[in-house]
C-alpha cells in the first residue's frame, strides 16, 4: 500500500466513507479466487453478493458451508470480527457486509501483511441489511493484518 497524499485523501473521503492509511507495508496485491462462504439458510449473503457481482462485473461463487466457524478459522477471520458470511476477493478475506466499494479500495492499496477487511455483526443499512427497511446503523470496515494489526479502513453512516 502506497501513503495516501491530500489529493487521494480527499477522493477518498468524496466517495462518502473516510478512508485510513493502514499502519503496515506496501506491497502490490493480485487478484485471486472470486467466491463466498455462507450458511445455506441466510438470504442477506445473496443480496450482499449481487453487489459484489454488480461492482466487480462478474458472477461470484457462492458456496454453501455447514460449518462456516470452520471457515473462518481456515481464513484467519478473528473471533470478535465475525459475521454471516466469509469470501475471498482480489487475494484478501472479506468477512460480512463491507461495501463493494471499499473492497475495491482495500484490493488497489494492497498491503502485503493485509489479511483482510470486516464489518462485524450485522449492521442495519450495510450492503445487504439495507432491504426492507430505512434503518441506517453508523458502522465501520476493520482491516486486519496476518500479524494481529487492526485499523479502521472506512466508516460509514
Amino acid at each position: 500500500m502506497r501513503h495516501l497524499d491530500r489529493r487521494a485523501m480527499l477522493g477518498a473521503l468524496a466517495g462518502g466513507a473516510t478512508a485510513a492509511v493502514l499502519p503496515w507495508s506496501a506491497s502490490a496485491g493480485t487478484p485471486a479466487e472470486f467466491a463466498m462462504f455462507r450458511d445455506p439458510g441466510c438470504g442477506c449473503c445473496l443480496v450482499w453478493a449481487k453487489r459484489v457481482e454488480a461492482a466487480f462485473g462478474k458472477t461470484l461463487r457462492k458456496i454453501d458451508s455447514p460449518d462456516m466457524a470452520a471457515v473462518k478459522r481456515t481464513h484467519g477471520v478473528p473471533e470478535d470480527l465475525r459475521s454471516c458470511h466469509t469470501a475471498l476477493i482480489g487475494g484478501i478475506v472479506v468477512e460480512g457486509h463491507v461495501p463493494p466499494e471499499d473492497i475495491k479500495k482495500a484490493i488497489a492499496r494492497r498491503s502485503g501483511d493485509l489479511a483482510g477487511l470486516a464489518v462485524p455483526g450485522m449492521p442495519a443499512g450495510s450492503p445487504g441489511m439495507d432491504v426492507g427497511h430505512d434503518q441506517r446503523d453508523a458502522y465501520e470496515v476493520i482491516a486486519f493484518s496476518r500479524g494481529g494489526k487492526r485499523a479502521v479502513f472506512a466508516r460509514h453512516g
